[in-house]
């Protein structure tokens, strides 16, 4: 992002990097299709915006809800990822402005919503496998994939972040290609008066808005990983920028072939309906491109939040915030403890339904945003002269500004959540005050052991003073 957006680089003291220098570290193109798969991975998952809402609003909400969201989001976590080029991402941010109680909060609602998030993409892999394969629609054979599929996938992330940034890129072209087929394919098919359907009658707005929510957002998690990445202060900016073009394209393109080149019947629109469509337009052989892309891009998507994930907590346990034995890292670099806890979260949560867990991942998703916000401007408001490699042009009225729309957005999909969803997700909320007092009482009485890394900058600075920078 980096010169883009009319933001410029400034630099006011040196900001020190946080990364283990033993192991590789991640460069701009496996950033960006990370990133690209922290947040989208490609059209799978799409298909609901049209059941709900038609043809035109599906094609409008992938155009003008990145600019309400996206936008806002990736333009706070380049600011910010720059400003603390460590892994933990938005807890330090939130443990900088709020203290390290709400840095807690932030970190188990974000990493609680990334599992449920997890969670998501074996069942959309076996959607979309299972108009191939049928046996795993259901039963013992779909139950045995998603263990087999889950711990295969967790080893990878065992291997190596920059493993699993290189394998992001080659899925990544693998997964988009079908769909530039496809869209050639379907040239003499198109109808553009298709794309104008729309009855505001008949809107699931509830299922619209969780729908364009989910396949918009996660543009902060892969700050979890900025103190495994090349030079922080200009790839991460540059790499979020990149990515936030490759995501909408990879949105609305698909969306645009297939509204356009078939008959609208809402009803099909659901998970893996893509290859369905490909089956119409190109053949059968094009069928079976898309469902292996598919599965390769939730591959992509599960190694991604994985990382992003584990390393949080990795991050997190290196302020402090979690037992020593989390902070450990296995030969290849990688944080053991998290992968296995964000593995058992997976395995846990895979039962649940796709609108189930985009609905509940949604929810907590929405309170941690909150607190990210309220810690951009605080951070803005207090300490104007910290380290700001990348600073979007904006003062602090302007900062202000920025986060008011998606602010509204968010009690908004909060409002509309079902009083299941909300229930649940408070009690989540509420382990989570209670867990950070239960910690502080283990590590006083020395159960398990805790200590602060002493790399990391010190983030306890006076909080009367407006020119003392935080990272010092």
């Amino acid at each position: 992002m980096g010169q883009y957006f009319g933001a410029e680089y400034v630099t006011i003291g040196e900001a020190p990097t946080t990364t283990v220098d033993n192991f590789k570290k991640v460069s701009v193109l496996p950033l960006i299709f990370l990133i690209f798969y922290e947040v989208s991975g490609g059209p799978f998952g799409v298909e609901d915006s049209v059941q709900a809402a038609g043809p035109f609003l599906a094609l409008l909400g992938f155009l003008v809800f990145p600019f309400i969201w996206s936008i806002p989001e990736a333009l706070i976590t380049a600011e910010m990822g720059t400003m603390f080029p460590e892994n933990g991402g938005y807890v330090v941010w939130v443990s900088s402005a709020l203290g390290p109680y709400w840095g807690f909060q932030q970190g188990w609602m974000k990493w609680l919503s990334g599992v449920i998030d997890n969670a998501l993409y074996p069942v959309l892999f076996l959607d979309y496998l299972k108009s191939g394969i049928p046996a795993v629609g259901g039963g013992l054979p779909r139950i045995f994939a998603v263990l087999a599929l889950t711990l295969v996938l967790t080893y990878m992330n065992y291997r190596g972040l920059t493993i699993v940034g290189w394998v992001a890129v080659l899925l990544g072209v693998f997964s988009i290609l079908p769909f530039v087929v496809m869209g050639l394919v379907s040239i003499p098919k198109l109808e553009p008066s298709r794309w104008l359907v729309v009855d505001t009658h008949h809107v699931d707005w509830n299922l619209y808005l969780n729908t364009l929510f989910w396949n918009l957002n996660y543009w902060d998690s892969i700050s979890t990983l900025a103190g495994e990445v090349d030079n922080p202060k200009k790839t991460l900016p540059n790499a979020l920028f990149y990515a936030l073009i490759l995501v909408v394209l990879g949105y609305f393109f698909p969306l645009l072939v297939g509204t356009g080149a078939l008959p609208l019947d809402r009803e099909l629109w659901t998970d893996g309906y893509f290859s369905d469509i490909a089956k119409i337009i190109g053949g059968v052989w094009l069928r079976w491109w898309i469902q292996a892309a598919a599965a390769m891009s939730n591959m992509g998507m599960f190694v991604a939040e994985m990382s992003s994930d584990s390393f949080q907590l990795l991050g997190m346990a290196e302020r402090g915030m979690l037992p020593e034995f989390f902070s450990k890292r296995s030969r290849y670099g990688t944080p053991l403890t998290g992968i296995l806890f964000s593995a058992s979260g997976v395995l846990l949560l895979s039962w649940l339904s796709f609108q189930e867990i985009v609905a509940a991942e949604n929810f907590l998703y929405c309170f941690g945003m909150i607190l990210e916000f309220i810690a951009f401007v605080r951070l803005r408001m207090k300490y104007p002269s910290a380290s700001r490699p990348y600073k979007i042009p904006v003062g602090t009225v302007g900062s202000i500004l920025m986060c008011i729309p998606p602010t509204i957005l968010i009690f908004v999909v909060l409002a509309l959540s079902s009083l299941k969803v909300a229930v649940i997700s408070l009690v989540a909320v509420a382990i989570g005050l209670v867990m950070q007092p239960g910690l502080k009482y283990v590590e006083k009485r020395r159960w398990l052991k805790f200590s602060t890394s002493a790399k990391l900058p010190d983030l306890n600075v006076p909080g009367d003073d407006d020119t003392d920078p935080i990272i010092r």
